[in-house]
């Protein structure tokens, strides 16, 4: 149980949570958690599990996770399997690092229904659109 001194929360390896999880402080997840969770950072293990969306300034994952995710800083590790769509400002993808979902940027989030596209939009074939991915080693 955290106390005021308290700088991070762990959730070991056999430890299995059904439920939302909100954390003013760090959090380490080895293990399985089914439900939402907020918090200040996130550092995934290898073997967890998450099933639900994830928003934290910053993520560092390297487990499962079937659910958005929303991070300031986001690293996701070659280890990770991500099943969602993914938003962040500043991201990390390892080489080997398996995402099934769409990435977009914080600051492209779509907007209210009554804001209009801009006039000057050029639409280009599918076949004509390219796309950079930096993976980092």
């Amino acid at each position: 149980m955290a106390n005021g001194n308290s700088t991070f929360s762990v959730i070991g390896s056999d430890v299995t949570i059904t439920g939302d999880i909100s954390a003013t402080v760090d959090l380490h997840i080895d293990g399985k958690v089914e439900g939402d969770i907020k918090c200040a950072s996130l550092v995934q293990g290898d073997g967890s599990a998450i099933s639900g969306a994830v928003v934290a300034e910053s993520a560092r994952l390297s487990g499962e996770v079937r659910g958005s995710i929303t991070a300031k800083e986001l690293v996701i590790l070659k280890s990770a399997k991500i099943h969602g769509d993914v938003h962040y400002d500043a991201l990390t993808i390892e080489q080997g690092a398996q995402v099934d979902g769409r990435f977009a940027p914080n600051a492209s989030k779509p907007q209210a229904a009554s804001a209009k596209a801009p006039d000057a939009v050029k639409r280009v074939p599918a076949d004509e659109a390219q796309a950079t991915l930096e993976i980092a080693k």
